[in-house]
């Protein structure tokens, strides 16, 4: 017995249908990932937004030397002045003088260690 053309056709919509639903799947996980990259480019332009409005010229200019050298710790610089200025306790604008000292405290001295001679 061979299948009528109406069970080919049957078939063929199946088949049709299971390619659709798989592509949809895909294309699902590939809209979550696309709305996670975006939900972090955004918190990462609004945490710019607010070091540009709390950071002078100066300590912009500082921070990007530090961050070429020293990512991690300019990372660290950033995320303390983004935490900061959220919880209200940056009054002015950051000067370049308080972005030192800022460094300084984040930044262990790396020049001060003990040589023990036995």
């Amino acid at each position: 017995m061979s299948n009528s053309p109406d069970d080919d056709r049957l078939e063929e919509l199946r088949e049709q249908k299971r390619k659709e639903l798989k592509q949809q799947q895909q294309g699902g996980e590939g809209d979550a990932a696309d709305r996670q990259q975006a939900a972090q480019e955004q918190a990462e332009a609004q945490r710019e937004a607010v070091l540009k409005k709390h950071l002078t010229d100066g300590a912009r200019q500082r921070l990007n030397a530090v961050e070429m050298s020293k990512p991690q710790v300019a990372k660290q610089v950033k995320q303390q002045i983004v935490a900061l200025a959220q919880s209200g306790r940056v009054q002015d604008r950051i000067d370049e003088a308080q972005m030192k000292e800022l460094l300084k405290e984040l930044q262990p001295d790396s020049q001060s260690f003990d040589i023990q001679h036995r």
